[in-house]
């Protein structure tokens, strides 16, 4: 394993470890959700301003009209997706919120063959019914704990949608190919504290120190920190080691989730999870339904 692997391997899970611990301190914050999506943006953009400046990453050259416009749309999603997101996790659970959250490759699918042209293969189309039930697997099952049926099924839909935006803040980048990524997250996030100011500034700030401690390890790790690891592991890995190594956030999320507020899947649960994160999987790496023997031919003529 050469260098470049091992160390965006070792972002990369980074990365992911961090993502799977920001439900913990959104809901331990106490704060609404604006507000907890408007201090992200704030101290976030701080750190990813400091950060690139420290490593060279800003060229304004880049930083052309066009490109401006879209990374600011791209910012608007992406904080939508995070409002839907952080909105989800007190009614539905960390875990259930961040398993349906992870059918958002099926959703970048569907957006990627209507604007993209992108071709829609049978094994993907397979992927997606396998989501699918684990969906309804999910959606059927009785919520556990204090989770009222009525919030568990909006905490789902939130989810969902947090999904398909998250899916429009992608779609958004592909549009962006050659700007350096760094800059389009700086763009995105003093696009989110613009967006909020408004409503976030209108309600009383944070009174404890361990409120803004919270808020501002939000904005530096899990925003500043996280970004410029997780994009330093695309750059470094294949596309299936990267895709293979995000399966650590949900699985972290459903760790943080049971240990920090005893909330326990069911088997019900599980198995709709199990599906999700499968066909999730198989869209990520490639996986085909290609017949066995006709790979083996395959690499018999090669």
């Amino acid at each position: 394993m050469g260098n470049d692997i091992r160390r965006g391997s070792a972002e990369m899970t980074a990365a992911m470890l961090i993502s799977g611990t920001i439900g913990w301190f959104v809901l331990m914050s106490g704060q609404p959700v604006a507000g907890v999506v408007f201090w992200r943006c704030v101290f976030g953009a701080l750190t990813l301003a400091v950060l690139a400046a420290l490593f060279g990453l800003i060229d304004l050259r880049h930083l052309r009209m066009k490109v401006v416009a879209l990374a600011a749309l791209g910012g608007v999603a992406i904080v939508v997706n995070w409002l839907l997101l952080f909105a989800a996790y007190s009614r539905a659970s960390i875990s259930i919120a961040t398993m349906v959250y992870n059918t958002q490759p099926f959703m970048l699918l569907g957006l990627g063959a209507l604007f993209l042209g992108e071709k829609i293969t049978a094994s993907k189309l397979f992927w997606l019914l396998v989501s699918f039930a684990g969906m309804i697997a999910i959606v059927s099952a009785k919520p556990a704990g204090a989770f009222e049926p009525g919030h568990y099924l909006a905490g789902i839909a939130l989810a969902l949608a947090a999904a398909f935006f998250y899916a429009i803040a992608a779609i958004v980048t592909k549009l962006l190919k050659g700007t350096p990524p760094h800059l389009i997250a700086l763009v995105q996030v003093i696009t989110g504290a613009a967006m909020l100011a408004p409503f976030a500034l209108a309600a009383p700030l944070p009174q404890s120190g361990i409120q803004w401690t919270l808020l501002v390890t939000v904005g530096v790790v899990h925003t500043g920190i996280m970004y410029i690891l997780l994009y330093g592991a695309i750059q470094r890995l294949p596309t299936h080691m990267t895709g293979a190594l995000s399966f650590i956030y949900p699985i972290a999320a459903i760790l943080v989730d049971r240990v920090a507020f005893g909330h326990a899947l069911q088997p019900v649960q599980i198995a709709g999870s199990a599906a999700i994160l499968v066909a999730a999987a198989g869209t990520n790496l490639g996986w085909t339904l290609r017949p066995v023997s006709l790979i083996r031919d395959q690499r018999s003529a090669s």
